[in-house]
């Protein structure tokens, strides 16, 4: 932020969120500024919806997006809310996000408060203050989330007070805002389309080092095996029934929540949620009694040993336990797949690849949560290469994927810090804490925008 410089004079507005404000901006609260719409949803209206990722767009692209994080309601009755565009929409989410802008003509359930504005006021600037941080967190201060379910009403948000001044530099700072986070914005998109090109290459890498080998002049043979095709001649094909052992939590060896206890009073027990990509992963630590521990031999973790996911949303996703550091142990929606005779590396590479994710999609016996019993695990078709070969494989996959992980957390991280910079610079301006009025377009395409609130 230190290229852009302050207002010449502040004033302490005695609003927390707030704080100092330019001398000549004024504040008032937000019921003052906007009032809250109570028009019945017209008969023509189409039912809209709000979400943080999108604003408040047709209900039904809503449901195209598959956006997780709105609340959904049919419409019919008479106390729907009729919805002009640029208003604003406080919905069960606004606690969390901040009050979303519609740009649509329709209607919302009345689990919705519309608000559209009382003074001359420029939409895009509220829209940048509406989902500042600093803003949000004074929306967040006006509720009980115990009492209120974390509902925001229009009086809690019309106590909020809010910043007012001349809708010329309203538009001046929406106009700055719009070509800054554009061009953050283009930059992360870069980074994210970067990163999925890293993660295809990543998976191309392995596919082919598992199924073709590192020698491209090696002769090949017919697999007799349709979307495996051509391997390696030298290479055997058999199943993974005769170089492994797989074992499961079924039967009597199921537990109960009764059986899950505190850290120090049991062993870890491994979930879905400990397999992150394709990497183990520690972060969520769950516990199971001793007794049920040891009541499993056959189910304790051992070093290179592999985890299958065998059943529930992220069915087939697997890797390898290469530093046990504590006892552990499987939950039943998982496989462990011991005593492999070949390079363990190799095999969870081989589970990693689109050969074998193939095979696991084609092993669903699941009518509505995806599922493969132990009989498909074991009849699995591996290639085994000679021995030395499969751990030359993993070792050149540990280096190309290391590698590709590397510059993947790079952008990753980068991501991070531009969206903190965007955070940052939004809160900034909304709040006059650096002064735009003078800020020309670099593009010379400056031309302010007149649109103001109807």
């Amino acid at each position: 932020m230190a290229k852009y410089q302050a207002y010449a004079e502040y004033k302490d507005s005695g609003v927390e969120w707030l704080g100092e404000i330019p001398s000549h901006w004024d504040f008032f609260d937000g019921k003052r500024i906007f009032a809250n719409v109570r028009q019945q949803a017209l008969q023509s209206d189409e039912q809209l919806a709000a979400s943080q990722r999108f604003g408040v767009i047709p209900q039904k692209l809503m449901m195209q997006l598959n956006d997780s994080k709105v609340m959904l309601a049919l419409k019919g009755t008479e106390s729907f809310r009729h919805v002009e565009k640029n208003n604003f929409v406080i919905s069960l989410r606004s606690f969390e996000g901040g009050i979303e802008h519609s740009n649509y003509i329709g209607c919302v359930s009345p689990a919705y408060t519309v608000l559209s504005n009382k003074k001359g006021i420029s939409y895009n600037f509220y829209k940048y203050l509406f989902k500042s941080a600093p803003f949000i967190v004074a929306l967040q201060s006006t509720t009980d989330s115990l009492r209120d379910g974390k509902s925001i009403s229009y009086e809690q948000f019309g106590r909020i007070a809010l910043p007012i001044f001349d809708i010329k530099e309203q538009i001046q700072i929406a106009n700055f805002l719009d070509h800054e986070t554009t061009q953050i914005d283009s930059l992360i998109e870069k980074q994210q389309l970067l990163i999925e090109l890293l993660k295809e290459k990543r998976q191309a890498v392995i596919s082919h080092a598992v199924t073709k080998g590192l020698n491209p002049n090696v002769p090949m043979k017919d697999s007799g095996v349709e979307w495996l095709g051509d391997v390696p001649k030298h290479w055997k094909i058999s199943h993974l029934k005769y170089i492994a052992s797989i074992y499961g939590r079924i039967g009597f060896r199921g537990y109960t929540v009764d059986d899950i206890v505190d850290e120090g009073e049991g062993a870890l027990v491994l979930s879905p949620s400990n397999i992150i990509g394709d990497r183990f992963s520690l972060e969520k630590r769950t516990y199971l009694s001793w007794k049920k521990y040891y009541e499993s031999p056959e189910i304790m973790v051992n070093n290179n040993d592999i985890l299958l996911v065998k059943t529930g949303s992220t069915f087939g996703k697997s890797t390898i336990i290469l530093k046990k550091n504590e006892p552990m142990t499987i939950n039943p929606q998982m496989a462990l797949i011991k005593g492999v005779s070949i390079d363990p590396r190799f095999l969870t590479y081989l589970f990693n690849s689109n050969f074998i994710k193939g095979c696991i999609e084609v092993s669903n016996t699941g009518s509505g949560m995806p599922t493969m019993t132990q009989e498909n695990i074991n009849n699995f078709i591996i290639l085994i290469p000679t021995l030395g070969e499969d751990k030359l494989i993993a070792d050149f996959l540990d280096r190309e994927v290391d590698q590709i992980e590397l510059i993947i957390k790079k952008a990753e991280s980068a991501i991070q810090l531009m969206q903190e910079r965007r955070t940052a610079l939004i809160s900034a301006v909304v709040t006059g804490k650096i002064d735009v009025r003078n800020w020309q377009n670099p593009n010379n395409n400056n031309k302010a925008k007149t649109e103001f609130s109807a």
